[in-house]
């Protein structure tokens, strides 16, 4: 009875990979149409051969190594109505959700606004919250950055 448990999951899982191989082959396919420079032409390889976990590894690695996010940039439309020459100096970042890692949050609260953890625990339970208001534009990115790093979600009035 054993036997039979063993050949159903081998037969799955079979039929598993067949159709994530033809997607690799399909991406090889439109890749092969992009241009190498010779000097990454190893480093293009080699990542080719890795799995789906090891590049996900890879891009951990960058992140930790470097400081940067693989998030994908939220790219905001254009405001409706008022003067598109005027720009606002003043900035509100309000945190809109703690996300996962609730922990990570409040310590990054905490941090920007020199909150005790009490406060700043109860800011994140309280969410949306305005944590910081008035600010000028590049600290705002910077808080809502450290923020979104931790897991949060942030937005920016």
């Amino acid at each position: 009875m054993s036997d039979e448990k063993e050949t159903t999951v081998v037969e799955e899982t079979t039929e598993e990979t067949a159709a994530p191989e033809a997607a690799v082959e399909e991406t090889k396919e439109k890749a092969e149409e992009v241009e190498v420079p010779a000097q990454f032409k190893e480093i293009v390889e080699a990542v080719e051969k890795m799995t789906v976990l090891e590049l996900h590894e890879l891009v951990k690695v960058f992140e930790k190594k470097f400081g940067v996010s693989a998030a994908a940039v939220a790219v905001a439309g254009p405001a409706a109505g008022g003067d598109a020459g005027e720009e606002q100096s003043e900035f509100t970042v309000e945190l809109t959700e703690a996300g996962a890692q609730k922990i990570a949050v409040i310590k990054v609260v905490k941090e920007v606004c020199g909150l005790g953890l009490k406060e700043a625990k109860e800011m994140v339970d309280g969410a949306p919250a305005e944590v910081k208001t008035g600010v000028k534009k590049e600290e705002a990115e910077e808080i809502k950055a450290k923020l979104e790093e931790a897991g949060a979600k942030v937005t920016l009035k």
